[in-house]
């Protein structure tokens, strides 16, 4: 996985997103808040030029680790970030399957 990965979170009204940037590219992986404790991921696009980069990889770690410091969970709806809440069972503390 690539060190320049630079990862913001940008949050609006009752969501947001977290964006990657590398190379002037944008990945993005999107939530919305259900509820003070609770997000529901239901959105990750990585385009082509940062395929294979781990980029994805990398967003979905950066939201659970936020989810850790924040205290809540996440619903991964989403079904990258389904998959890899499914890959990486260390994430349990922080994934709500439906």
């Amino acid at each position: 996985m690539s060190e320049n990965i630079k990862i913001e979170k940008k949050e609006a009204g009752s969501g947001g997103r977290y964006v990657a940037t590398l190379s002037g590219h944008e990945a993005e992986m999107a939530y919305s808040r259900a509820s003070p404790k609770l997000i529901i991921i239901d959105h990750t696009a990585v385009p082509d030029a940062l395929r294979g980069q781990g980029v994805g990889q990398a967003l979905a770690l950066h939201a659970v680790e936020d989810a850790r410091a924040g205290g809540w969970k996440i619903i991964p709806l989403c079904p990258f970030m389904r998959a890899q809440s499914l890959r990486h069972e260390e994430w349990a503390d922080v994934i709500q399957q439906k």
